[in-house]
């Protein structure tokens, strides 16, 4: 493939490398912005998808701050991005919470039992935590079973039956988290069914957190219909903030994994083998599961020379998929997989001694690759004992 149909060269990055685009990851952020100053809600960066933190003084001018899912995701927030810190996990420990009661300013709790366990914590911190629970609707919109937080049998936030004898004196916020890279439709009747279970528990409260998987800055996102529930939710209850904390949707279509081909086999078929792996650089195309794009290529048989692309891990099931090429692929080619920024980089693993795709940014102006991060055998060593 000509080099100049890439957006920036990709000859300039080590290989494996993550590659996350300053131009493209601003004009996600330029929307954001305006959702936030048209509709009045505050956007927190989740960082369970994305904690590129060395681009956090670029998407701290944007955003109002980061939500954590433990004590680590709430450090990392409060260190290297400012401003609130939000944190939520479905049970907290002792040992956690000293941690988190450090750093956080808004803590969600996943039921009232962790309320009252932790409650005398909270009021005896020398900072002022506000305090809330997240809560079920039990309205389902996602089509993935395994990506849905109100399907029967979820462990995670309470039940409208189970609050009814429930105290909730001293929490001040309301919290539900029920979409999953959704638009603003799903987010309209699961607001729907969030008021009918849980409205009369909003009079008390100050805040409301509509959760992520909310797709803001995906192209065919209906942002004016997001706006308009959000304003309309806002005059219903006046008196609330509204917080949306998406991770996905800040890098959405913003970064790229470079990788080269490292031989090519036969077996039922041409196989590429390559310098990155599915299970331990993009573990989602094998739990979403999902076909990422490569620049450049087709579907099988849409092009001339069709490859399974495989990994270089020993699981015979580490293959991203079936791809077709204009020319052969050579030894030594270089590919790039489109939208691998969200749930990539912190999802990665050294299973089989993997070494971690470097990571890298393209400037927005000059459009040169810099390279932020490269690991070795002490960061393999280090996860293990």
């Amino acid at each position: 493939m000509n080099d100049s149909a890439y957006p920036f060269d990709i000859q300039a990055c080590p290989s494996p490398a993550y590659v996350v685009d300053d131009a493209l990851l601003r004009r996600n952020l330029d929307l954001l912005a305006q959702v936030q100053e048209l509709s009045g809600a505050r956007i927190l960066l989740a960082l369970k998808g994305f904690a590129m933190w060395d681009a956090f003084p670029l998407i701290s001018q944007y955003l109002v701050g980061t939500t954590a899912s433990g004590q680590d995701e709430a450090r990392l927030g409060a260190e290297t991005f400012g401003g609130e810190v939000h944190a939520y996990s479905p049970a907290f420990t002792e040992t956690e919470m000293d941690v988190v009661l450090r750093y956080a300013d808004h803590l969600s709790f996943n039921s009232p039992a962790q309320w009252r366990r932790f409650r005398q914590a909270v009021a005896a911190s020398p900072r002022t935590i506000s305090c809330g629970l997240r809560v079920n609707p039990e309205y389902s919109t996602g089509a993935v079973p395994l990506y849905d937080p109100c399907a029967p049998g979820s462990r995670l936030g309470t039940r409208a039956a189970d609050l009814a004898q429930a105290d909730l004196a001293g929490l001040e916020g309301l919290h539900f988290h029920a979409l999953c890279e959704q638009n603003s439709d799903a987010l309209e009747h699961t607001l729907e069914a969030f008021e009918a279970k849980f409205g009369h528990h909003l009079v008390g409260m100050t805040w409301v957190n509509f959760g992520g998987g909310h797709h803001i800055t995906r192209d065919d996102y209906d942002v004016e219909r997001l706006l308009r529930v959000i304003r309309n939710f806002k005059a219903r209850y006046p008196h609330l903030t509204v917080y949306l904390e998406p991770g996905e949707a800040i890098a959405l279509n913003t970064g790229f994994l470079v990788c080269s081909v490292l031989d090519i086999v036969e077996n039922d078929g041409t196989i590429a083998i390559l310098d990155t792996s599915a299970t331990a650089h993009m573990p989602d195309v094998l739990e979403m599961p999902y076909r990422p794009d490569i620049i450049g290529a087709g579907k099988p048989g849409e092009k001339a020379y069709t490859y399974r692309l495989g990994g270089l891990t020993c699981l015979a099931g580490d293959v991203v998929g079936e791809y077709s090429f204009d020319a052969p692929l050579e030894i030594g080619d270089r590919l790039m997989f489109t939208d691998m920024a969200h749930y990539t980089m912190v999802k990665t693993s050294t299973f089989n001694g993997m070494r971690l795709p470097s990571i890298c940014r393209v400037d927005e102006t000059s459009r040169k690759v810099r390279t932020v991060k490269t690991f070795g055998y002490e960061d393999y060593k280090q996860r293990l004992s």
